[in-house]
């Protein structure tokens, strides 16, 4: 990591957070700073792998406290409130201590709510680890912050797509790598014994034994954020930022939300987070029904990658495609195509319908960026205000994954699918009204 943040001993200089890179007398605009870009893209790899570790917790945790869908789907709940809590919070925290320093306090809180797995445990209280997810969450909002608009200094403006393109499959490759990785570790030896069956002084051993193979997990992660924080704090000194001492920098957010296209895309990204997430967090119950593949616990867990692969996948091939295509039609026909694909899964059995439900992945890949995209355009100089509220809609993440649980708790898995197949046709008629420009488009 040391050699990945190997920059000049003269710090760079970066525009405040939250203000629009402003032109240096003898420096160009932006920083050609190859080993902060790779930190940058080190940024998206640990917290999208993070992310998707959620997916294989969710399964052990429901065998530990004999939880329903509904209720284990809390875990998607506590994590994704985070963001629509702190996403504010920390922008204001970033404009305030720059991006590095920014940077290590996200990481610390990461570290922070990774630690808290230990007492989670000891207690044997789900609602311990919930509030353990929710810290590690937290710090993840902050490191969004900090990610998303460094990475578009750190080289010409004229590339600044390509890099965002190329540190989202960053993202995808962490969120490939941990569910396959943590399926393994956590999954890999559910008990048979049924905690229900146990007396109180019997249940809170068994879960703080059984719980021990979440802790290692986090643990291991704790350890391995530090290191990351320690350098970063090291090299806080990296980047020379404006001042910058604007009280109302966020000005009246309130006020785009008057904007149909802009308003409409905010929805979208609330409903696109729910979605893909609700998908995720089903996969492993959803491959372990006889109807479908009847599969373990950790072998449907080792599927949860192909899903997430998919979408990383998917972010090399839109890359190209949207050079081609209007990115509101393209986003139109992946939404369609995925409502075909839930459509399937949801009337069929066997193979097809586990492999339809996978391949939702793939489709999903552009939709995140292109749905932001579309939403800002035509902002101007609000468009950072307009990131803040974009941000804040992934709060979807812990709104339809409940809904979903509970789906599948009145009528089966299957039906359960109905929660992103209508947020997805949402998504589909916001490709269609925003196939046009902004300045083309209705409102």
């Amino acid at each position: 990591m040391m050699r990945a943040m190997n920059v000049s001993r003269d710090p760079l200089p970066v525009a405040a957070v939250g203000r629009a890179p402003q032109e240096p007398s003898s420096r160009s605009a932006h920083l050609d700073a190859p080993g902060l870009r790779w930190f940058v893209f080190a940024l998206f790899f640990i917290f999208g792998g993070i992310t998707s570790l959620n997916d294989v917790v969710i399964p052990k945790l429901k065998g530990l406290f004999t939880l329903t869908n509904g209720e284990v789907m809390l875990v998607q709940s506590a994590f994704f409130a985070a963001y629509f809590i702190f996403s504010l919070p920390a922008a204001v925290l970033v404009r305030r201590a720059g991006y590095m320093r920014g940077a290590a306090i996200g990481l610390l809180l990461m570290a922070a709510g990774c630690l808290l797995f230990v007492p989670a445990s000891a207690a044997g209280i789900f609602a311990a680890f919930l509030a353990a997810l929710f810290v590690l969450a937290a710090g993840i909002t902050v490191i969004q912050v900090v990610a998303n608009p460094l990475i578009s200094f750190l080289g010409p403006p004229a590339t600044a797509h390509s890099r965002l393109t190329f540190a989202q499959a960053f993202n995808s490759l962490g969120t490939t790598i941990f569910p396959y990785v943590g399926s393994v570790l956590i999954l890999g030896s559910i008990s048979s014994i049924d905690p229900a069956q146990l007396s109180d002084a019997a249940r809170a051993v068994f879960r703080a034994q059984e719980s021990q193979l979440i802790v290692r997990v986090y643990l291991g992660l704790a350890a391995a954020i530090l290191v990351v924080a320690a350098v970063v704090w090291l090299r806080r000194h990296a980047l020379r930022e404006i001042p910058d001492d604007d009280p109302s920098a966020l000005g009246h957010p309130g006020a785009l939300l008057r904007r149909p296209r802009f308003a409409f895309g905010v929805l979208c990204i609330f409903l696109y987070v729910g979605a893909e997430v609700s998908i995720g967090s089903l996969i492993v119950f959803y491959l372990e029904q006889q109807s479908v593949l009847g599969l373990s616990a950790i072998d449907a867990g080792k599927h949860v990658p192909f899903y997430w692969g998919g979408a990383m996948l998917g972010r090399f091939i839109g890359a190209y495609v949207l050079r081609l295509i209007s990115p509101g039609k393209l986003l139109a026909f992946n939404a369609g195509v995925v409502l075909a694909l839930l459509f399937t899964s949801a009337h069929l059995t066997g193979p097809i319908a586990a492999w339809s439900l996978l391949a939702v992945g793939l489709f999903n890949s552009i939709m995140f960026p292109t749905i932001f995209s579309l939403a800002s355009e035509g902002l101007g100089p609000r468009a950072k205000q307009g990131s803040g509220l974009l941000s804040m809609a992934i709060v979807g993440g812990a709104v339809v994954p409940f809904i979903a649980g509970h789906l599948a708790d009145w009528r089966g898995l299957q039906f359960a699918l109905l929660a992103p197949a209508v947020c997805y046709a949402g998504i589909l008629t916001f490709g269609v009204y925003a196939r046009r420009p902004a300045a083309d488009a209705v409102g």
